[in-house]
C-alpha cells in the first residue's frame, strides 16, 4: 500500500506542479501581454479537471504517507525532528495554496476582466512557487536535502 500511495502522490504532484509551471511560464506571459481573457479562462477550466483531482490525491495520499512516516510519534511543527520539519513545511505550503486558491476562485475568477488580470497573476505565480517547494520538500524525504 505504501508504494502505491507514494506512486499516486508523485504522479499527482507531477500534474499539479507541471501544470502550474506551464501556466506561469508560458501561458500567463502571453495572456498578460495580449489581455487574452478567453485563453486563460479556457486553460483554467480544462486544467481544473485534472489539477483539482491531483491536489485531492496529493492530500489524501500525503496523509497516509505522513502517518506511515511518523507512526505513533506524530509531532507536527517540531522543527528539531527532520521528518516532522518536512511534514510541517508541506502542511504550511498546503494552507498557503488553499488560501490563494480560494481567494482566486471566489474573488478574482468570477469577476475576471482586463482590470484584475494582474491580480490573477499575483495568485498564479506564488502557487507555482509553492508547488515547486512542495516537490523539493518531497524530494527531501529521500535525499536528506533540507529546506
Amino acid at each position: 500500500m505504501y508504494s502505491f500511495s507514494l506512486t499516486l502522490h508523485l504522479l499527482a504532484a507531477t500534474v499539479w506542479t507541471g501544470g502550474h509551471l506551464v501556466l506561469a511560464c508560458t501561458i500567463l506571459p502571453s495572456v498578460l501581454k495580449n489581455k487574452d481573457l478567453a485563453f486563460i479562462q479556457k486553460f483554467e477550466s480544462c486544467y481544473e479537471k485534472i489539477g483539482i483531482p491531483a491536489l485531492i490525491i496529493q492530500i489524501s495520499t500525503g496523509v497516509f504517507l505522513m502517518k506511515n512516516a511518523m507512526g505513533d510519534n506524530l509531532t507536527l511543527f517540531d522543527f528539531s525532528d527532520p521528518i516532522s520539519k518536512l511534514i510541517s513545511i508541506k502542511l504550511i505550503l498546503l494552507v498557503l495554496t488553499g488560501v490563494l486558491a480560494m481567494d482566486a476562485r471566489l474573488r478574482i475568477i468570477p469577476n475576471l476582466s482586463e482590470k484584475n488580470l494582474t491580480s490573477l497573476a499575483w495568485h498564479i505565480i506564488p502557487v507555482t512557487i509553492i508547488a515547486v517547494l512542495f516537490a523539493l520538500a518531497g524530494v527531501s524525504f529521500r535525499t536528506g536535502l533540507m529546506l
